[in-house]
């Protein structure tokens, strides 16, 4: 992502959408009654026929769609200017397609929060990206790392047995498919498993394909599930090799928050009508908020806007993640105080 242009005063902001992580940023910003402008294609009639034009438009946002599998942000709303104007039709309803390459102006009334998002968006943008493979000597797991969580892929598995004559063979035509597999993609990875089958990954790896091991780190885990990923955030590997801090953060702030909860410390609150009160209180030290309900509930939002008003550090969680699930759980909006609140 990068932001082109941004005038705070006006609430005018040009963004250039890079990657899959970017749009699913502004569908986490975006809501009915924003403006977004882009270049488009509109259906025209030239008498019987149907000719598709391209237009410069502008919406007025009444439903965003990320639609992850079409790799597209598709943005809904009323027709509120554009041009050429011979093929635009004010309040007509016209839905803009933004795709990897494209450029949308957005107009809207900026929360602090929205804004910083897209800034440490800007930032994610510029560090590699990871990928991980957690395995045993039956099957390998792929994950990816993106800004909207761990996004799981395909699985190989292992036809031999160590019983088997032909375990080597076997073996090695595993090892071939896993290492076909990190050839093709430039990111970084980890691989990691229980046991030797890792190493013996490496040794395959350094007599058939040695360039690759530059862009590998070997690790221990105990399962090779997504349980085995998990792991790998919460001893901070992950941060480790690529400086990605975002989830094992997340991770942290829930543990921290359910610790005080447990212990009854008094120095943690849940659920929006106690997270209300500490606001109300200014005694909001870090404000932990999932992002649907951040974006759709009118309560949740005017409580963020106090808290931010009052310094407090908000902090965004992903609905797609363990910790935004465990945060779910805890009424969706939690709060890490400066100072108990007397009853």
């Amino acid at each position: 992502m990068r932001i082109v242009h941004f005038d705070r005063k006006f609430g005018i902001m040009k963004i250039q959408v890079d990657t899959l992580d970017d749009m699913w940023h502004l569908d986490k910003v975006l809501a009915p009654g924003d403006e977004v402008e882009s270049h488009s294609l509109r259906t025209y009639k030239v008498g019987t026929k149907e000719e598709k034009k391209p237009v410069t438009i502008k919406v007025k946002t009444e439903r965003v769609e990320f639609a992850k599998s079409a790799n597209r942000l598709r943005i809904l709303g009323p027709i509120v200017w554009g041009e050429p104007e011979d093929y635009i039709q004010l309040g007509k309803y016209h839905t803009i397609d933004v795709g990897q390459g494209d450029t949308i102006k957005v107009t809207k009334k900026w929360k602090n929060h929205e804004v910083k998002r897209l800034e440490d968006a800007v930032k994610e943008s510029k560090k590699p990206k990871i990928r991980i493979i957690v395995l045993d000597d039956e099957k390998a797991l792929n994950a990816m790392l993106r800004s909207f969580g761990v996004e799981y892929g395909a699985e190989f598995y292992s036809s031999g047995s160590k019983r088997d004559e032909n375990y080597d063979k076997t073996q090695g035509e595993y090892f071939g498919k896993i290492a076909a597999e990190i050839e093709r993609h430039p990111e970084k990875y980890v691989i990691a498993g229980p046991g030797f089958t890792k190493d013996n990954l490496k040794k395959f790896i350094e007599k058939k394909k040695p360039e690759l091991l530059k862009k590998i780190t070997f690790e221990n885990v105990s399962y090779a599930e997504r349980t085995g990923v998990n792991e790998l955030f919460n001893r901070g590997v992950i941060e480790k090799i690529m400086g990605e801090e975002r989830f094992e953060n997340e991770m942290k702030l829930i543990e921290e928050l359910m610790a005080d909860v447990y212990k009854e410390g008094g120095k943690a609150v849940y659920g929006i009508r106690e997270v209300k009160k500490a606001a109300e209180a200014f005694a909001i030290k870090k404000l932990l908020v999932l992002d649907e309900y951040l974006r759709t509930d009118a309560e949740a939002e005017t409580v963020v806007d106090l808290a931010d008003q009052n310094k407090a550090d908000i902090v965004v969680f992903s609905s797609e993640g363990d910790a935004g699930a465990k945060l779910k759980g805890m009424g969706k909006i939690a709060a890490l105080l400066k100072f108990k609140i007397r009853e």
